[in-house]
């Protein structure tokens, strides 16, 4: 995990704590507990976020001066039209930036998408939004494009349930999003239907690119992965077509929900989906005892929240101002600007973020070698992915979603 520089909320005792590989394998998560105490240099935890609202030194202190003027330059993008700035996040940076295999990774997803029909005629701005970097900064525990690339082909399927069926294609109408996501469920947890039947069904996975690419994504994945780390992936996008119908609910009706429903959608419709594959990627497996532990699931979930609240705010600027976003509702429902909407958008995600370093520091100290690299693994993907959010056309410059 990052080391913390002296302005952040953690002390040196913390700063060393956090270090996955200083962590004693015999430490238990009581002794861990109390050696934290005292070493946090303000609350943390959910419901502390308004002590830290005003806080503007939550940077780390692995980011460069070139990286922050990118990320300054961002924001300034981001807020054109908008009138409002997304503060620093905080959050780490990414562990290593490797240009040439990003783009490796990243042409051979585009090749894969115009192999299984996904993305037609927005091939080229898929190629600009550089999923590839995207996973290559998001798994930095591996150099092998390969893995990298089974990882992106899954994290773009799921992309392109959104691209295809919720915001653009030839369809959109949020009735059939139901239907539709059985349809992809019955590919991701492979339906048995009689034989006379199962003809139909084949039938519209051959004519719905949606459908082939989980398919295929989720076979290339059992060439890395263990039957309980495929298993591990079906379970958390089922999670995500649940959040993907509430969604839909949404538009058809025309409700807006509350805060905190929706607080409850992104803990469902989240970037774990694409988290979840961090070990197998490095190479490794989880054990399921610890994998399914309580306290591990809610670190995990937790920091797939926070780091998709970070999307919140990034893509504001390529949304319409009426969509739904965690910004959007806080204006509306305190009756605030958008600016300070954003403002306590962001302080929410630090709170996660706070909350998740905290507890990955106990968990590492008590758990297993695995757990203490999937750990530090899943730090590595948030720094990765904020660094992509904060650089890719999707979200800045010309091309559109």
């Amino acid at each position: 995990m990052p080391q913390l520089d002296g302005a952040s909320p953690l002390k040196a005792g913390a700063r060393n704590a956090l270090r996955t590989h200083d962590l004693a394998p015999g430490a238990t998560a009581p002794a861990v507990a109390d050696a934290l105490h005292g070493l946090l240099a303000g609350p943390t935890g959910l419901g502390t976020s308004a002590a830290r609202l005003f806080r503007t030194d939550l940077t780390l202190s692995t980011q460069s001066t070139d990286a922050r003027a990118t990320e300054a330059k961002a924001a300034d993008g981001r807020s054109e039209g908008a009138a409002v700035r997304v503060p620093p996040l905080y959050c780490p940076d990414a562990e290593r930036d490797d240009p040439a295999l990003g783009e490796e990774v990243n042409n051979r997803l585009v090749e894969w998408a115009e192999e299984i029909g996904i993305f037609q005629g927005r091939l080229e701005r898929l190629r600009s939004h550089n999923f590839g970097r995207l996973f290559m900064l998001a798994h930095p525990d591996t150099d092998d494009p390969e893995r990298i690339l089974t990882a992106a082909r899954c994290g773009l399927a799921e992309w392109a349930v959104d691209d295809h069926w919720v915001d653009e294609g030839e369809d959109t109408t949020p009735e059939l999003i139901g239907s539709r996501l059985a349809m992809a469920h019955a590919v991701v947890d492979p339906v048995r239907l009689p034989a006379r039947y199962l003809a139909e069904f084949e039938n519209l996975v051959r004519k719905e690119p949606v459908l082939r690419a989980f398919r295929s994504c989720l076979d290339h994945l059992a060439g890395i992965a263990s039957p309980t780390q495929v298993a591990r992936l079906r379970h958390e996008l089922a999670v995500m077509f649940v959040g993907y119908n509430q969604e839909a609910e949404w538009r058809s009706s025309g409700r807006t929900p509350a805060v905190w429903e929706y607080m409850l959608h992104r803990y469902e419709n989240a970037f774990y989906p694409c988290m979840v594959l961090i070990d197998p990627v490095g190479g490794y497996e989880l054990p399921a005892a610890e994998f399914a532990d309580a306290r591990v699931r809610r670190t995990y979930l937790y920091a797939g929240t926070a780091n998709v609240l970070l999307n919140d705010l990034y893509s504001m600027s390529k949304e319409d101002p009426t969509d739904t976003n965690l910004p959007n509702l806080i204006a509306a429902e305190d009756n605030c600007s958008l600016q300070e909407a954003v403002d306590r958008a962001a302080c929410i995600h630090d709170e996660l973020m706070h909350t998740v370093e905290a507890e990955c520091a106990v968990l590492s100290a008590a758990g297993s070698p695995e757990l203490r690299r999937y750990l530090a693994g899943l730090w590595g993907w948030m720094g990765g992915s904020k660094e992509w959010h904060a650089t890719s056309p999707r979200y800045h410059g010309t091309s559109s979603q």
